[in-house]
């Protein structure tokens, strides 16, 4: 077999070639805007003001951010942006990024909105996946009980057997198209029915292929454990396994819990800890191609191209459907293009949903970009790269 092509992750002609003038030119704003704490800190700070009291800012951030990390406030809206990406080669993954609902109202709302992205999904072929988040389809408290074994009213039970219907309703549709469903990790302390739901669904509907793929938070000090022992108990009743890693998005709540409740952290003691599990689960995931389909959640270089290496390793072709890699939208272009370009399989979370109810989630982005070390300093630096590239060859 023919060694892959060598990857550069440093080829911004690349990385942004789906992107005007005008686009990269209000990332670069965005990003110069980030990379000084306390200049995002007071900007972040006086738009949940305006939101708090209800003042009409929507247009305004349409303008600034939305665009940028969102595909638009519906599916059909997001449309435009999965076309882009799908004409480089790039997959979208389309995600309902509103958040906060406590109803039971809200939590079918999600569930329909998430059959609508399968639906999309299964007449786009830039469409590969879809994924929703638990607490869309249920409540963060029940599931906080079910864990710590507290017995629940009738009321509660009946609630608990909803999400776990509101979870098969998404799997079996995802089973009817052939449309693998990743279902994303959540708070450690609600995190064990979550598995123990999908791990149930995996036994249902992955008897051909993965379908059904966990989400396996590798910054946690019990997340390479698990991905092992879940991926035996699929082996033990014959089913394929769906793996989706990555480090992981609440590090300073799990922390902030552990520490006022008294127990052990679940999260690993530093970056390097993280590192290491994480690249020894991709690791773990290819020896074990035979039954696992691996998705690499990941903004890391090194780890991207530790995944190739394994898969030139394995003699897996780059578009062997069992190895995907994935980031955001709006971050990390440098490296979701340039694997596209070498014929590696690659998908962006596509986030989507009303500006107002989107917030939470842009207002993290915010935040990652401005505490991850270097975050925003890398973005900006090909940014600015290809900016000063294109004034050259124009």
């Amino acid at each position: 077999m023919e060694s892959p092509p060598v990857i550069s992750f440093d080829d911004t002609a690349t990385a942004f070639a789906y992107k005007s003038d005008a686009e990269l030119k209000k990332a670069n704003f965005i990003f110069s805007l980030v990379n000084h704490p306390w200049i995002s800190a007071m900007a972040t700070g006086l738009v949940k003001v305006a939101l708090a009291v209800r003042l009409p800012v929507e247009g305004i951030i349409k303008k600034t951010v939305f665009y940028h990390f969102c595909g638009g406030e519906s599916i059909d809206k997001a449309a435009h942006a999965v076309e882009v990406l799908g004409k480089f080669h790039v997959g979208a993954i389309l995600d309902y990024s509103v958040e906060g609902e406590k109803s039971e109202a809200g939590f079918d709302a999600t569930l329909e909105e998430t059959l609508g992205t399968i639906e999309k999904a299964h007449s786009s072929s830039n469409i590969p996946f879809c994924v929703f988040k638990p607490t869309g389809l249920g409540s963060a408290e029940l599931l906080t009980k079910v864990q710590a074994n507290e017995k629940l009213s009738l009321k509660e039970e009946a609630a608990y057997q909803r999400i776990i219907h509101r979870f098969d309703r998404v799997c079996a549709k995802g089973h009817a198209y052939g449309i693998p469903i990743m279902i994303d990790a959540e708070d450690s302390w609600y995190q064990n029915p979550i598995d123990r739901i999908v791990l149930d669904l995996m036994k249902k509907y992955n008897q051909e292929k993965a379908i059904v793929y966990n989400t396996y938070q590798l910054y946690r000090t019990a997340g390479l454990a698990n991905l092992r022992n879940h991926f035996h108990e699929a082996v033990m009743n014959n089913v394929y396994f769906g793996a989706k890693l990555v480090r992981g998005a609440y590090m300073e709540k799990e922390r902030a819990r552990a520490e006022k409740m008294g127990y052990e952290s679940p999260i690993h003691p530093n970056k390097e800890a993280t590192d290491d599990a994480f690249n020894k689960a991709l690791a773990f995931c290819i020896d074990n191609k035979q039954r696992v389909s691996v998705m690499c959640g990941s903004h890391n270089e090194y780890s991207n191209q530790y995944l190739t290496l394994l898969m030139e390793k394995h003699s897996m072709k780059p578009d062997d459907k069992r190895a995907w890699f994935a980031q955001l939208y709006g971050m990390s272009d440098n490296i979701s293009f340039n694997l596209a370009k070498a014929g590696y399989n690659v998908v962006k979370y596509l986030p989507y949903g009303p500006v107002r109810s989107v917030m939470p989630y842009l207002l993290r982005r915010a935040a990652e970009n401005t505490s991850v070390a270097g975050q925003s300093s890398r973005e900006l630096t090909f940014i600015k790269k290809e900016l000063k590239r294109r004034r050259t060859v124009n």
